[in-house]
């Protein structure tokens, strides 16, 4: 072992560490996904796994890109921000969730993606012992970022039985007592729930209660269906005054590459994370965050891919429900979150999701992401690649009769 070796930092020698890299599923399926192209290189690979639309973004979003792209007074450092961006997050809150009254100077944080802020937010509160309460399953950044720092994280199951929703009253004094953060992401990841007033008030009210601060990852806001409507935790009464909300353009305007997004809400927390943040990068380059603030005044992009998937689903929820599962399609996000089966006709038994996914991968050429935390289910993603409706409709149409030669026993 060399010198590198030796001063590598204790966190990263720490089993329990080994926690995070578990929970960062991703690139263990990739790689799994990459040998069976390797191996059957003449078989579409049904990807429904990966997480980001299918689509480049909006034309004249790119266009406003390319031309702030080559002004002069673009090149400079960006900091924390141009107020552009940050007035027209507040004017696409106001607009799209009816949230008021935000001040774009000490409310609105850009950040350099969604990822970015999650990362940063540890940072301003916790301290070696401390907790970080959390949704499971969850993105696992802010968690990853607790531990490094020291903290513990809690976990709050959402299981079928609660609806996806995490329950309160379960959690010890002792927990409450050194817990600082309350993490919920809703539409969520992966399991389609949305949240409700009623959800959000309780929220609010344990925030208020318990001393803790609530950061709300609403990345997935406004990717809803039917007769569902965009819901803002900061329009419930009391909200600003316990915590923020993080709103990411990659999902909603498909532009995750581009790394843009921002926080709104309690004013000392964004002033923290603005002293982390102006320690941490420069900013996102200003030809982005013009474009980005584009986007923002068209929410009407965001509703059109909300079209699409929402015919995506019914699509996949049939095939899915005709193949032996029992489901219902999702109200939010471009994720269906499905119990995994107990097995197949001829004796093999699933003892885990991550077994399940492998065996779509090896068996039918299928990828989706597994989670066994606190349930074992495997999540599948609308945003698979297909060239217009017609397309659609026959890679579903192979999707199901792949699933079919499985001969699933649920």
């Amino acid at each position: 072992m060399g010198i590198v070796s030796d001063l590598i930092a204790d966190r990263f020698r720490d089993h329990s560490f080994d926690i995070a890299k578990q929970d960062y599923k991703f690139m263990r399926i990739k790689t799994a996904k990459d040998e069976i192209r390797k191996k059957y290189p003449d078989i579409e690979l049904i990807d429904m796994g990966i997480g980001e639309p299918d689509l480049q973004a909006d034309e004249e979003v790119i266009d406003i890109l390319c031309q702030e792209a080559g002004k002069l007074e673009n090149r400079c450092y960006a900091d924390n921000g141009i107020l552009e961006f940050q007035k027209a997050a507040a004017h696409y809150l106001d607009e799209v969730f009816g949230v008021k009254d935000l001040n774009p100077h000490n409310e609105i944080l850009h950040g350099v993606g969604a990822k970015s802020i999650l990362s940063m937010i540890p940072l301003c509160f916790i301290n070696p012992g401390d907790i970080t309460l959390t949704t499971l399953p969850s993105y696992p950044i802010i968690a990853t970022h607790t531990k490094y720092l020291g903290g513990v994280v809690y976990g709050l199951p959402l299981t079928k039985a609660n609806s996806f929703y995490p329950e309160f009253s379960n959690i010890l004094n002792v927990i409450l007592y050194r817990s600082k953060l309350l993490y919920i992401n809703y539409p969520n990841n992966p399991t389609g729930q949305v949240a409700t007033e009623e959800f959000y008030k309780r929220v609010v009210d344990f925030a208020h209660k318990n001393n803790v601060v609530v950061i709300a990852d609403s990345t997935y806001s406004t990717i809803v269906f039917d007769d569902e409507k965009p819901l803002s935790f900061l329009s419930i009464d009391g909200a600003k005054e316990v915590g923020i909300e993080i709103h990411s353009l990659s999902k909603a305007f498909n532009m995750t590459g581009w790394r843009i997004a921002f926080a709104a809400g309690n004013s000392e927390i964004i002033n923290i994370l603005s002293t982390v943040k102006a320690n941490s990068d420069s900013g996102q380059f200003r030809a982005i965050q013009k474009a980005g603030a584009y986007a923002l005044k068209h929410p009407e992009i965001s509703s059109n891919n909300c079209k699409r998937y929402s015919r995506r689903f019914d699509l996949l929820i049939a095939a899915l429900n005709e193949v032996g599962f029992n489901i219902e399609k999702p109200r939010a996000t471009f994720y269906c979150y499905v119990p995994i089966p107990k097995g197949t006709k001829d004796g093999l038994e699933f003892k885990d999701a991550e077994e399940f996914s492998i065996y779509l991968l090896k068996h039918a050429q299928i990828c989706t992401v597994p989670w066994n935390t606190p349930e074992p289910y495997v999540r599948l993603s609308v945003t698979f690649e297909a060239q217009d409706f017609n397309d659609e409709v026959r890679i579903i149409n192979e999707f199901k009769e792949r699933l079919s030669k499985l001969q699933l026993v649920f």
